[in-house]
């Protein structure tokens, strides 16, 4: 009996020994509901505006990139098909020299190998073996002649095949670098709609009015720096012509890639302006900054162009009275503003 309860009290300690060893589990406190959670900070109507003006940046810096690589296709393209030409006349001009070639060597071989000319040459009569003689030269030259030339034919073709598939290369290189531009051009575009599209109407009112503002104050800034020495200087005759079709553009959409005439983008105004007046330029902003030739902001004309931000990816032109006519972003139309209002990175003439 005594040991049973010895057992028994040995077992309740067991008991009790495992169920204070036995894992707790642990229980949270409940989460508020979500009417009571923090919400997230909003950002400021001015931190907005700075953050849509540097997705259109981005998004203007693919569509230069998006020009070029165009411009690029076009010239592979052209290049190309000169060369199907050329290979087109070059195998052409091949089947010639061979059928002439095998001509020759068939009419040796009706005459047991012997051209005519040699035939004569081995004739009694002294006239016809001079007459041979010139024959035989005369056939000799017209077969190195005819298999020199083709030789060269041959060379030419296989250059001209070597060229065309460079040009090819180039070509999908071009190709691939334009998909990949229009990619990013919709994808900044997609984000600054999307951050616009978030907010209130009376929101986007005060956007536009905040843009506007900043542009007054960057214009005047740049008035009174004295930068520009002389806000009325004559243009030439082509400036004038150029800046004439640039302000009769005012009012039709921003378009990326599109050079009019029913819409533009920033370097697709500038280089039909100028176009327009006789003197073609590079179609990108980019490369109108590299290859046209700079002018001190002081000494700035109308028909001079403004190239602006410090990577080279938007233009407008610049038409007196410290006013600019340009394409601005998608979402806006071809309009005058203040040449001061954004980061001037230097002034290119056309006319130079």
């Amino acid at each position: 009996m005594k040991r049973r309860h010895c057992a028994a009290a040995a077992i309740t300690v067991v008991c009790a020994l495992a169920v204070l060893s036995a894992p707790v589990q642990a229980w949270a406190a409940p989460e508020p509901p979500p009417s009571v959670q923090q919400a997230p900070a909003t950002k400021s109507l001015a931190e907005v505006r700075e953050e849509i003006d540097r997705l259109y940046e981005k998004a203007g810096a693919a569509t230069d990139a998006y020009n070029l690589a165009e411009e690029q296709v076009k010239k592979q393209s052209a290049e190309l098909s000169d060369l199907d030409r050329a290979i087109d006349a070059g195998r052409s001009k091949i089947a010639r020299l061979k059928d002439r070639i095998g001509a020759q060597a068939r009419e040796q071989y009706r005459n047991a190998g012997l051209p005519p000319g040699t035939q004569l040459a081995l004739s009694s009569d002294p006239r016809l073996f001079l007459y041979g003689l010139n024959q035989i030269r005369q056939s000799q030259q017209a077969s190195d002649s005819a298999l020199s030339e083709l030789m060269r034919a041959q060379a030419d073709l296989e250059l001209y095949t070597d060229d065309a598939q460079d040009n090819w290369d180039e070509l999908e290189a071009g190709r691939l670098k334009q998909a990949r531009a229009k990619k990013e051009i919709n994808a900044r575009i997609d984000e600054a709609k999307k951050l616009e599209a978030q907010l209130e109407e009376k929101e986007r009112a005060r956007l536009l009015e905040l843009e506007k503002q900043a542009q007054a104050a960057a214009q005047s800034s740049w008035l009174s720096s004295g930068a520009l020495k002389d806000i009325n200087r004559e243009a030439s005759p082509s400036g004038r012509a150029a800046v004439t079709f640039a302000l009769a553009q005012i009012g039709k959409p921003y378009v990326w890639g599109a050079e009019g005439p029913g819409s533009y983008d920033c370097s697709g105004l500038t280089s039909q302006a100028w176009a327009a007046a006789k003197r073609p330029i590079p179609r990108t902003s980019q490369e109108q900054w590299k290859q046209l030739k700079h002018i001190a902001i002081g000494d700035m004309r109308p028909g001079d162009l403004i190239i602006y931000h410090s990577d080279a990816t938007h233009v407008g032109m610049y038409v007196g009275d410290g006013m600019v006519v340009h394409a601005p972003r998608p979402g806006r139309n071809v309009t005058l503003t203040g040449a001061g209002s954004m980061e001037i990175r230097g002034v290119v003439r056309p006319d130079a």
